[in-house]
């Protein structure tokens, strides 16, 4: 079973609040690691600042707002799909999965969820998905950046245990130095064996 990691947040009486929850991915697109989602239901009575896409923010911003997001939400929670999950059911439907199990491993139940993007996970709540907002809605802004920066922790803890690659500076992602490393040292555990490059590079490795 998927490990999921909740946060409860200090508030006010949150069942008498308009209870929105705002959840977002990170990890589509990496040849590795997994794919980790973030759902947060914010206090209203804790308004933070500068909430945005993560992708957006400095490492440094991210990380101070991730601190704030779990010392001031009502509920946060990151839910997790496994590599093995993205190569049996595709990134969409890994995607959907750790969204659900974000959602689901909130604290507090929500009334409505909003998604990023343009397709939601079956939740028994009202969704709504929002393209662009992680950077229209605050909710799914936070949801975004423990997301981002959970998994960005977990890349650089990989990169210990799978020495070479650089999974610490690109996170998975595919870049030069990363394709360098695929060729000369084949894929490792972390890796999606679904996508094209490790494919590849794994049918070098068989040679």
């Amino acid at each position: 079973m998927a490990q999921l990691t909740v946060f409860s947040g200090s508030g006010r009486n949150t069942w008498e609040a308009h209870l929105a929850a705002g959840v977002d991915e990170v990890g589509r697109g990496p040849l590795a690691g997994p794919v980790v989602a973030g759902a947060v239901i914010l206090d209203p009575e804790r308004p933070i600042e500068g909430l945005r896409d993560s992708k957006r923010l400095s490492p440094g911003r991210r990380n101070e707002l991730s601190l704030e997001i779990r010392e001031s939400a009502l509920a946060c929670a990151l839910g997790r799909a496994e590599v093995e999950e993205v190569d049996r059911l595709n990134v969409l439907g890994a995607s959907l999965l750790a969204m659900r199990r974000a959602v689901e491993a909130l604290g507090v139940r929500p009334r409505i969820v909003y998604v990023d993007g343009n397709t939601s996970p079956a939740l028994r709540v009202t969704t709504v998905a929002v393209v662009g907002g992680d950077d229209l809605l605050p909710q799914i802004s936070a949801g975004s950046i423990i997301a981002k920066t959970a998994r960005d922790a977990e890349m650089a803890e990989l990169a210990g245990a799978f020495p070479g690659y650089g999974f610490e500076s690109h996170k998975g992602y595919a870049t030069r130095q990363h394709l360098d490393a695929l060729a000369r040292l084949g894929p490792c555990a972390a890796h999606r064996n679904s996508f094209a490059p490790v494919r590849r590079a794994l049918a070098e490795a068989m040679r």
